[in-house]
Formats: structure tokens, C-alpha cells, sequence
């Protein structure tokens, strides 16, 4: 097998193993079989720390170490093979700028790779934690440029982003406007004190006190 082909193919193999994960359907029963079919390969010397920082098992660290260190040898995923992930997934729309956007939320220490610590914080936050950590994680998403206010602009990005990776998948294709319309909405209810931008404060208590919002945000969670 030709190196291209076999990079083509373990691409493929990490996209499915991080689909899988970040839509919840690796479940405790998908760990028991997975750790049955085949040993360990990978013990990283932290893995007792992120134990102790994610809620994730030892037997689930064990089977997504084993699968990241498997298709990512380095150690480490670049964005370059975040946009190819994400692109296996939605290849009738661009997936290309939301992988960005989202690729820089788990590249917390922004030094352009996601290593296995990032992308284990990460997902233990987005399957596992609570509203208020998943609301935080989202604020950073939406805070394009780390500044600690998202602007309607930030918002107008991440939404446009979505709606080219997903909108032509939809039934009735959505119209060109609906982004800014949604963003239109969910920044006035956001911005209470109207000074432009939209604080981690506002966002969170906005979030949490609105169920049209709430059942907005959820309808994103498995393009995460």
C-alpha cells in the first residue's frame, strides 16, 4: 500500500473514531467490546492525571489513546487533518472554515496542534460536563479572537460557517439570510447592557434562561 493511500486510509479510520465520540455514540458497551477485540498498544505516563481531569475511565483513556496515538503517530493532529476529518463527514457543503474555528477552541495553548490532552479536555467537556462548562467551551468557540467579548461580526462567522458545512444538507435548503437573522436574534437577547459585545456573563445567563436558545445551541452538538 502506497503512503498516500494508507494516510488516506487512517485519516478515514481517526474521522470515523472521532465522529463516533464527539456524536456519544462511544458508550461503555462500544469500550468493553473495543478493549476485547484487541489489547492496549499505548499507556501515556499521565494518564492517571487526566483521570483525575476528565470523566472519562481509565479503560476509555486506554481506547482513545490507543486509537489517536494509531492514527496520529506524531502524537499530535494538525489543522490540515482536522479539515480533512471534518470534510469526510459533510462532503456536499465546506466544512473547511468551521473545522477551522473549531480546531483553534482545542488548541488551547495556540501552538497550532491538537495534542491527545487537548483533544481528551476538550470532548470531556462537550460530552460529559456540565451546562455552564459546555456554555464556557462555546463562548471560546464563538470569541474568534480570544479577547473575552464575541462581537455580532464573531457570531456572524461561526453561524455562516455552520450553515456552509450543513446548509445544503438541509430540507427546505436554508435561505442565504437565515444566518444573519439567527444571529440578528440571539445577539440582541445576549447583549442586555446593547454596549456591541456579548460578555461571558451574558452569554451564559442568556443561554441558560432561554429554552428557543437552548434548543438552538443542541441542534449543533453532533457538528462538534
Amino acid at each position: 500500500m502506497s503512503c498516500r493511500k494508507r494516510c488516506k486510509r487512517e485519516i478515514f479510520k481517526f474521522a470515523q473514531y472521532m465522529f463516533r465520540l464527539v456524536t456519544g455514540t462511544l458508550n461503555s458497551d462500544s469500550v468493553e467490546d473495543e478493549l476485547e477485540q484487541s489489547a492496549v498498544r499505548h499507556r501515556p505516563e499521565g494518564l492517571e492525571q487526566l483521570e483525575a481531569q476528565t470523566r472519562f475511565s481509565r479503560k476509555e483513556l486506554q481506547i482513545l489513546y490507543r486509537g489517536f496515538k494509531n492514527e496520529c503517530p506524531s502524537g499530535v493532529v494538525n489543522e490540515d487533518t482536522f479539515k480533512d476529518i471534518y470534510s469526510q463527514f459533510f462532503p456536499q457543503g465546506d466544512a473547511s472554515t468551521y473545522a477551522h474555528f473549531l480546531f483553534n477552541a482545542f488548541d488551547t495553548d495556540h501552538n497550532g496542534s491538537v495534542s491527545f490532552e487537548d483533544f481528551v479536555m476538550g470532548l470531556s467537556i462537550l460530552l460529559r460536563g456540565t451546562i455552564t462548562e459546555k456554555l464556557n467551551w462555546a463562548f471560546n468557540l464563538y470569541d474568534i479572537n480570544k479577547d473575552g467579548y464575541i462581537t455580532k461580526e464573531e457570531m456572524l462567522d461561526i453561524m455562516k460557517a455552520i450553515y456552509d458545512m450543513m446548509g445544503k444538507c438541509t430540507y427546505p435548503v436554508l435561505k442565504e439570510e437565515t444566518p444573519h437573522q439567527h444571529v440578528e436574534i440571539f445577539f440582541q437577547k445576549m447583549d442586555k447592557n446593547k454596549d456591541g459585545v456579548v460578555t461571558i456573563d451574558e452569554f451564559i445567563d442568556c443561554c441558560q434562561n432561554d429554552d428557543n436558545i437552548m434548543r438552538s445551541m443542541h441542534l449543533f452538538e453532533n457538528v462538534i
